[in-house]
């Protein structure tokens, strides 16, 4: 899979977000700050899983119709990966 340039983007976020955190800790920051800030750190994680995940099934959905297969299996597929990013 061809991971662009926006997904890329948003980890490099998620890293600069992380190096934060640590930064906080350090620093001694106050527990709810630094909760705070890890909460956004996985909420934008999970966003990153979930356009991978939705990026990838569109490539794979259309790869199964040209194929003339069923995208049942695909779709349960990703949804498994979803879950399991939970």
């Amino acid at each position: 899979m061809h991971y662009d340039e926006d997904v890329q983007k948003r980890l490099k976020r998620v890293e600069g977000q992380i190096r934060g955190v640590l930064k906080m800790m350090e620093e001694e920051q106050p527990c709810k700050d630094v909760v705070a800030q890890l909460s956004a750190v996985r909420n934008a994680a999970d966003k990153a899983i979930a356009y991978i995940v939705a990026v990838n099934l569109e490539q794979c959905i259309m790869e199964e119709k040209e194929a003339g297969r069923d995208t049942g299996k695909v779709v349960h597929q990703a949804i498994e990966l979803l879950v399991k990013s939970r």
